[in-house]
């Protein structure tokens, strides 16, 4: 990744590295969905996919309503967003 990209670009692009088996389902490019993580050749953003399931809807409703996406894919999603709201550090009072 060059400087030239947004820092939060190169954050994601991080966390995909990091999590290697993500790499295959999950990609962040500068030239698609302006550098948004989405689901591999498609158009469909990671954080959509996270949005419904927050809001109640199935992985039959998303399999239905994507048919280019695979179960795999929604939880590559899953995994991929574990990192972005999980603690990394514990603070005892």
């Amino acid at each position: 990744m060059s400087s030239a990209c947004p820092a939060k670009v190169q954050l994601c692009a991080a966390r995909l590295f990091k999590f290697g088996r993500m790499t295959s389902r999950i990609e962040i490019n500068p030239a698609v969905m302006l550098g948004k993580p989405v689901v591999r050749n498609t158009r469909i953003p990671v954080e959509l996919l996270l949005r419904k399931l927050a809001e109640g809807a199935t992985i039959a409703d998303l399999l239905d309503a994507y048919p280019r996406i695979t179960e795999e894919d929604i939880r590559a999603c899953l995994a991929y967003a574990l990192p972005i709201r999980s603690p990394t550090k514990l603070f005892i009072a």
